[in-house]
C-alpha cells in the first residue's frame, strides 16, 4: 500500500533554504519544513534527470517494497540509494512521475 509522503514541484526560482545534490544537478527544498509538504525541485543545465520530472510536478510515496511497486512499471529513474535508510525511483503514471520512496526498516 502507498503512503502519500511529499509533493515535488519543478520550478526556476531560487527558493530559501534549498541545498545542492551534484549528482543530479538539482536544487532542493527539504519538504519536512513545509506545512504542505512540499519539495521545491530547481534543475541545472544537464540534470541527468528525465524531461518529465524536470517539467511535471511529482507526487512520492512510501512503500513497503520497491520490488512490488516498480513490477510491471514504466520506470524513469532505477532505483537508487539516498542513504542507507532510503532508496528511491521514479515511475510514469497518468502521464506524471510518482516518486516511489522505500525506507529499510530497522
Amino acid at each position: 500500500m502507498r503512503k502519500i509522503n511529499h509533493f515535488g514541484v519543478p520550478t526556476t526560482t531560487t527558493q530559501a533554504g534549498e541545498s545542492y545534490a551534484e549528482d543530479l544537478k538539482v536544487w532542493l527544498t527539504d519538504y519536512s519544513q513545509s506545512p504542505n509538504r512540499i519539495e521545491y525541485l530547481r534543475f541545472e543545465e544537464g540534470s541527468c534527470m528525465p524531461e518529465l520530472i524536470q517539467k511535471v510536478a511529482h507526487i512520492a510515496y512510501e512503500v513497503e517494497s520497491l520490488e512490488e511497486a516498480l513490477a510491471g512499471a514504466k520506470i524513469l529513474v532505477q532505483p537508487m540509494a539516498l542513504s542507507d535508510e532510503l532508496t528511491i525511483a521514479f515511475i510514469e503514471e497518468e502521464g506524471i512521475p510518482i516518486e516511489i520512496m522505500c525506507y529499510t526498516k530497522k
